[in-house]
Formats: C-alpha cells, structure tokens, sequence
C-alpha cells in the first residue's frame, strides 16, 4: 500500500505548483473584484528585522495585497505616523502567506505604509499590488459621514513629524528645571 502514496503526492504538488491548489485570497488579477482599479505596483528587498517605508497620498478606499515572493514580508499601516511599526500601527498583516490590509477612506493622508522583513529569513523579496477601491463605502446608520480633506488642528498644533528632535530635547531639559526648581 506505500506505493501508491508517492504519486499521489506528486499530482498533489504539481496541482499546487499550477495553482489549481492556491490558498484563498491569492493574489491573482482573476480573483480582483471589477470595483478595483490598479494604481500601483511596488517590488523591493528587506532585510531581517528592518522596515521599508512608502506614503500613500491617493484619497478614498485603497486597498494593499502583498505576497512574499521569498522570505516573509509583513505589512504595517498608520494613519498617525508615516513610520508605522509593529509597536505603532493602525493595520496589520503579518502572515506567513499572502498579506492584504484596506485601508478605509476616513484614514488622514498622506498613511504611512511599514513592510517588515521578519527575522526568519536574511532577505525577504516583496510585491504590493495597491488598489483604489471604487465600491460605495458603507457607513453605519448611526455615525456621521466623514468630513472631507484632512481633520482641522488648532493653530499651535503641529504634526508629530514636524516637531524637531532639538525641540523635543529643549523642553524635556526645560520640564527638567522647572520640576528640579518647583
């Protein structure tokens, strides 16, 4: 009976390797629904433990797939920070097979987008397909529809990439004083 196994195997992983075989939400163009326009496709190489950063400035509901085409590349999204990380993010994927994350159109642009080259591998290869999804949002009865265009900040409030590191460091030595003082 052990011999008939081996072949078997063999139409199982040829069955695989054609694709009859591939895991749900593959990132295949047959599988993208008709509502999804391409906006761009993103390659690139990540080493172990670091992160490659990219902006997305495109209003409205986009949506990222990512497949790891070596190693194990996972996705990162921020709306407050341009540096998201696995400590710091709005939306994750982080699988061992193919990643997708949409991003709502409520998100304040530009997002920040985090790819993580996991640490099992020395080199992880990545590509993003990123799509603007043109399907009508659905909203909750019993929210408001979000306002357009970036949310309103008072006048003295800056945005945390635009405070500079000197100035961070003067009023932490200033709270310093007036604690040592006071």
């Amino acid at each position: 009976m052990a011999a008939p196994r081996p072949p078997l195997l063999l139409l199982l992983a040829l069955l695989w390797a054609r694709g009859l075989g591939a895991a749900p939400g593959a990132d295949d163009d047959d599988e993208v629904p008709a509502e999804w326009e391409l906006l761009h496709v993103v390659q690139g190489r990540i080493g172990a433990g670091n992160y490659s950063y990219l902006r997305l400035s495109h209003e409205g509901r986009v949506v990222l797939r990512m497949r790891s085409l070596r190693g194990d590349a996972d996705l990162y999204v921020s709306d407050s920070t341009l540096h998201p990380s696995f400590d710091d993010y709005a939306l994750q994927s982080a699988t061992c097979g193919p990643d997708a994350v949409a991003i709502p159109g409520h998100f304040r642009r530009p997002v920040g987008i985090g790819v993580y080259g996991h640490p099992s591998h020395l080199e992880s290869e990545f590509e993003m397909r990123v799509y603007h999804d043109r399907s009508p949002e659905p909203h909750a009865p019993h929210a408001p529809a979000p306002a357009p265009g970036p949310p309103a900040r008072a006048p003295d409030e800056a945005a945390p990439e635009e405070e500079s590191l000197l100035w961070t460091v003067l009023i932490s030595i200033l709270k310093l004083v007036l604690e040592i003082l006071f």
